[in-house]
């Protein structure tokens, strides 16, 4: 008798587990071939991992359903219940909408400064990734729409980068250049001590752009491209997260899955394939499944065969492994692919967790306190300003925010993207709350300031009012929670972007299949399929999102599906 074809997927997160439920559920696949899954890490999920902290559940890797109009991880989430829970969770209620944004000093900023502001950065982006045109001025962000396109004018007629092309970091500046053009000859207000209106602005569009990089993962906005960022999709709708956490869709994935299916601790070191033009030198075993043209070598020494591999480790891996001392595949990838993982961008994103300490509350009911803790926007003098808290530690100064998860938590959240998301995985427990604490209380401890008498105008409210902790007191801490994606050796990172220098085609490049069969060949003599690869970073739309992993994982599972006529595909 033949032998079955032997399915190998190599990782069990989102992407790996998709393909491997539908391949397992397919009617007839148990007679089709034979499928494992093989993790190197100690559990399942990826960079899907819920926990919990403080008493709250939240998510140390992937937190939100990205829009629920038509996201496959919402429909799951719906049917097996997974959106209500009486523990409380991440971000479970609208509070992340009740915004305060407090400038270095102590000083709540009036919305009437922070708004334009942060309404000309969205019109930026908006425009950026094409929901905005020229057409656009008759809207109600008329002015900001004319502004974004006379920045898009002067950047296009730019030269980008070095090599020509436009990022979107240099697209958003010139829109701010735009913007303070426009209001050259208006009535300046005077500033308030260090800072002056313009400075308060740029301040407020740097905290703007520090949230664009934990969006985008791209550490410095520079580096990502503008001409892909129309390229990437959203779906419609609310965006959300998941009560009963993100690993209850993992887990419902992997339920199907028999047990032993998935082999734990299982570290791949090498994987051995047959490329085309050894095949055509007369080296290759044939096209049919009993081949067994892939063979993977593990870090025990243990080696298995297979006829096909879904590759979906990261892209952080992925470049690792094509550095020529790696030894990842054998032979190594073609230059095709190559070229594609090294021009693609992947970068670091960290979540940092605080616990308020309870001794902030003094004799209050317990949360009485808590509510007073706002969602807290960050403006900080620029690094290089001789007006900075030189106390306050140069990581803290590119977060965005820091906020409790939901009202009344005594868990709060910041956002960490590039050199200082790496910098927060080095530091220890006490250097995190050292400097925490000493932000916080630079921003809501200072003594109470006169103001002059003309300034008003950029402050909130009463001007001798800066925003309170509870009572006065200082904030302290007691307990930290971080996430440590880009020095963990099975992620090296966070999630995939376009950079400058490449571009959409690259995130096809990085789904093609090996061998590439070129039309000088044969088909019959290749084996085929032999390595198919998968993740958010082999998705051209939905890129850097468990979505984006979701629907790859599905496409290379009816891609072997379909190339062994099964039904349901």
């Amino acid at each position: 008798m033949a032998k079955k074809p032997r399915i190998v997927i190599i990782g069990a997160g989102m992407a790996g587990l998709t393909a491997a439920n539908k391949l397992y559920t397919t009617p007839s696949s148990k007679d089709l071939f034979e499928l494992c899954v093989v993790e190197a890490g100690t559990r399942i999920g990826g960079r899907i991992n819920t926990s919990e902290f403080g008493g709250d559940r939240i998510e140390m890797g992937a937190t939100w359903i990205h829009g629920i109009g038509g996201s496959p991880i919402y429909k799951i989430s719906q049917e097996i219940n997974s959106l209500e829970s009486h523990q409380p969770w991440e971000c479970m209620d609208g509070f992340s909408s009740q915004r305060t944004t407090v400038a270095e000093g102590g000083f709540e900023v009036n919305p009437s400064i922070v708004e334009p502001v942060s309404s000309l950065f969205d019109s930026l982006m908006d425009y950026a990734q094409g929901k905005l045109s020229e057409e656009s001025t008759s809207c109600e962000k008329a002015e900001f729409c004319k502004l974004t396109c006379k920045a898009f004018k002067i950047c296009s007629s730019s030269n980008g980068d070095s090599s020509g092309k436009l990022s979107v970091g240099s697209f958003l500046r010139q829109g701010l250049n735009s913007y303070w053009d426009f209001l050259k000859e208006q009535d300046e207000l005077k500033g308030y001590g260090t800072w002056s209106r313009k400075l308060l602005e740029e301040s407020i569009f740097a905290m703007n752009e520090n949230t664009q990089r934990t969006y985008t993962s791209a550490g410095d906005l520079m580096t990502l491209d503008f001409t892909a960022e129309s390229e990437y999709q959203m779906f419609p709708d609310e965006e959300i997260t998941i009560a009963k956490g993100y690993m209850s869709i993992i887990e419902h994935l992997a339920s199907v899955l028999p047990p032993g299916f998935i082999q734990l601790g299982r570290k791949v070191t090498n994987i051995e394939w047959k490329p085309a033009v050894e095949i055509e030198n007369g080296y290759g075993n044939g096209a049919s499944g009993t081949g067994r043209s892939v063979k993977l070598h593990f870090s025990d020494g243990s080696t298995v065969l297979a006829d096909h591999v879904i590759v979906t480790v990261s892209l952080g891996v992925l470049k690792a492994g094509i550095n020529h001392d790696s030894g990842m595949f054998s032979p190594p990838l073609p230059s095709f692919k190559t070229e594609a993982i090294s021009r693609l961008g992947y970068g670091v994103v960290n979540k940092l967790f605080v616990q308020l300490s309870p001794s902030t509350s003094h004799d209050t009911p317990k949360g009485d306190s808590l509510s007073k803790f706002p969602f807290l926007h960050l403006a900080f003098h620029r690094p290089d300003s001789e007006f900075r808290n030189k106390k306050i530690p140069w990581w803290m100064r590119r977060t965005a925010a820091l906020c409790p998860i939901y009202k009344k938590s005594s868990v709060l959240l910041s956002w960490f993207a590039g050199e200082e998301a790496l910098e927060l995985e080095s530091l220890s427990d006490e250097d995190i709350i050292n400097g925490v604490s000493t932000t916080i209380s630079s921003f809501l401890s200072q003594p109470q300031k006169k103001v002059e008498s003309n300034s008003h105008e950029l402050w909130n409210g009463n001007v001798n009012h800066h925003v309170e902790s509870s009572k006065g007191s200082e904030v302290k801490f007691t307990k930290v929670l971080k996430s440590k994606w880009g020095n963990d050796p099975l992620f090296l990172g966070s999630y995939s972007y376009v950079a400058v220098g490449s571009s959409g085609d690259d995130l096809d490049t990085m789904a093609e299949p090996l061998p590439k069969i070129g039309p000088n060949f044969e088909s019959s003599a290749i084996p085929p399929l032999q390595i198919l690869f998968a993740g958010e970073a082999t998705h051209r739309t939905h890129y850097s999102t468990t979505h984006g992993a979701y629907f790859s994982g599905l496409r290379e599972a009816n891609r072997l599906l379909q190339h062994y006529h099964s039904v349901g595909a």
